[in-house]
């Protein structure tokens, strides 16, 4: 059996608390350093998304701004559109016309006898002729938006018609008045003679038309 003395424990002793201590302290600086290096990796993490984030951003608000461009170049673009197609409306409306003295009417002339063409002007058979020979209108006279050939029937013979297509004008005087059928078409037939022949609706009667035709003179 062995006996060791007491300075002998008290080495190994001191020894073993040395090398406890020194351990204890490299875990402790392994925990630090590991503690560290995460919050490193944390920040790292963080960081990096935070710039994917900001550039996330940036990439949609530059989209929200350049959306925004075209849009006002669009709005830009369709204002400045519209602008030119009511300016060629004017115009035309002064480049193809109908004036009647007698009854107070100027109108506006557009190619077709449609509704929509006829709710807002004087229509034009696109059969017949716009300058040399027999130039065929018609229009409304009541319950629409525009009822041009309202006073028709208040023409006499004699009375002066001014039409006007482009550099075309003429002026003619009526010289036939006449309740047709509205399956009647030879008046609109073409003619040698420079005319007029204005067709509207006659009143309470849906199978019969107003004709008037005029001559020029």
């Amino acid at each position: 059996m062995l006996f060791y003395s007491k300075r002998y424990i008290n080495t190994i002793s001191l020894i073993i608390s040395i090398i406890i201590f020194i351990s204890l302290n490299n875990i402790c600086n392994f925990t630090k350093t590991l503690d560290f290096n995460n919050l490193s990796l944390h920040n790292y993490f963080f960081s990096k998304v935070e710039k994917i984030e900001n550039k996330i951003s940036s990439i949609v608000r530059k989209t929200k701004e350049e959306n925004k461009i075209q849009e006002n170049n669009s709005a830009t673009k369709n204002s400045e559109n519209s602008n030119i197609i009511n300016l060629t409306k004017e115009k035309n409306k002064f480049e193809w016309k109908i004036e009647i003295p007698s009854i107070n009417l100027i109108a506006p002339i557009e190619e077709g006898t449609s509704k929509d063409i006829m709710n807002k002007s004087v229509g034009h058979f696109e059969d017949t002729a716009k300058t040399e020979g027999n130039v065929g209108l018609a229009a409304h006279n009541r319950g629409y938006p525009v009822n041009y050939f309202a006073d028709l029937k208040k023409l006499k013979e004699g009375d002066e018609i001014r039409y006007k297509y482009k550099d075309f004008q003429k002026t003619y005087y009526v010289k036939k008045m006449e309740i047709i059928r509205d399956t009647e078409w030879s008046y609109l037939e073409e003619t040698e003679e420079n005319m007029l022949t204005l067709i509207t609706c006659v009143e309470n009667e849906p199978s019969y038309r107003r004709c008037v035709q005029a001559v020029e003179k």
